[in-house]
């Protein structure tokens, strides 16, 4: 039987290296492409198909920032497959990222250069919004919309006798400092990535502490610092010119520097290839390239509060309700205004 796979953000960089990496490694399966640019989406597709002439590669329209778009999504997947046996949440944005550029060539010339790249640790912060649902954008992109796919998806996601694993692209850059259970949507702070990222490491926590009983099985990764639109929109494009030298001479001493897409998928191709039952829920499974390029996956201990994590859980299911609910009100009153129109033509 095929596996189904969906991979959300798959039209580029570490998503559409993954997409390459699961169909070479089985070229049966069902991989389905939930992207947000269907233009983009379909050229990923194009691009796959040439080097894997018999797959069987879907398409679906998915912008986990709205929650709209997301119920929709899920909806299809729904009326399309009978189970999953991978949800891939890799979809993310850092709007805006602005760097301290007095920090950044302090931080370039000492020791603590590594960390500096590998984190952004005191160098990064980014510009939020709000977004139609009235929810801060980063939150809802890389936390919110992820977790409401999972809630819709559940039937197909908790079967009896089936196994199915959801696995979160995270970054070494979520750290417990960025993140307040007081503000999960990080309103009031400069760091939204960050604080989304480690709260999809305590969400993964919470999951397999909820589900594990019901078939369901997520893990958390770490791609590494790879060079994709994301990374590269961080700085102008002559500081990259500058520095990339430097980087892949550090790359020879340090095995967090994947760079490549290719190389920051690694941690994701190895879960799938894994039982659910050997790995451990508070890991994240870090992507890492030696400097003679050899790919490997090395599992390191989340800093996550379980208790918090259960507390950051009970908080999205509650906004879970009140986003439906309003979404519920906007759309009778969409219907409302419609019939008026109607009514007076």
């Amino acid at each position: 039987m095929e596996k189904v796979v969906i991979v959300t953000g798959a039209n580029s960089g570490i998503g559409l290296a993954l997409c390459e990496r699961l169909l070479t490694e089985d070229s049966q399966l069902r991989l389905c492409l939930a992207c947000r640019n269907m233009q983009r989406a379909e050229a990923a597709r194009s691009a796959l198909l040439t080097s894997h002439i018999d797959a069987h590669i879907d398409l679906l329209h998915l912008d986990v920032g709205s929650v709209q778009s997301v119920l929709n999504a899920a909806q299809e997947i729904k009326s399309r497959y009978s189970r999953i046996d991978f949800l891939y949440l890799n979809a993310g944005i850092m709007p805006n990222p602005q760097v301290d550029v007095r920090a950044f060539f302090k931080g370039l010339f000492s020791r603590n250069v590594i960390n500096m790249f590998a984190t952004a640790e005191g160098l990064l912060t980014q510009q939020d919004r709000l977004n139609s649902d009235g929810l801060q954008e980063v939150f809802a992109t890389n936390l919110f919309g992820h977790f409401l796919l999972i809630r819709e998806l559940e039937p197909l996601l908790c079967q009896s006798g089936h196994t199915t694993r959801v696995v979160w692209t995270s970054s070494s850059n979520a750290r417990r400092s960025a993140f307040s259970i007081d503000d999960i949507q990080h309103r009031n702070g400069t760091e939204p990535y960050s604080s989304s990222k480690y709260a999809s490491d305590m969400i993964s926590v919470a999951l397999n502490r909820h589900k594990n009983s019901q078939g369901l099985f997520s893990s958390v990764i770490c791609p590494g610092l790879v060079m994709t639109n994301l990374t590269y929109g961080i700085l102008p494009s002559f500081f990259w010119t500058l520095i990339m030298p430097i980087m892949w001479l550090i790359r020879i001493f340090t095995n967090t520097f994947t760079l490549t897409p290719y190389n920051g998928a690694e941690a994701l191709h190895w879960l799938f290839l894994q039982k659910p039952e050997s790995l451990d829920p508070r890991a994240k499974y870090h992507s890492l390239t030696s400097g003679l390029g050899t790919n490997y996956t090395q599992p390191r201990q989340m800093d996550i509060d379980g208790e918090m994590s259960e507390v950051l859980f009970s908080k999205l299911l509650e906004l879970e309700k009140v986003v439906r609910r309003k979404l519920n009100e906007r759309n009778s009153e969409d219907k409302a205004h419609q019939q008026y129109l109607r009514d007076i033509e």
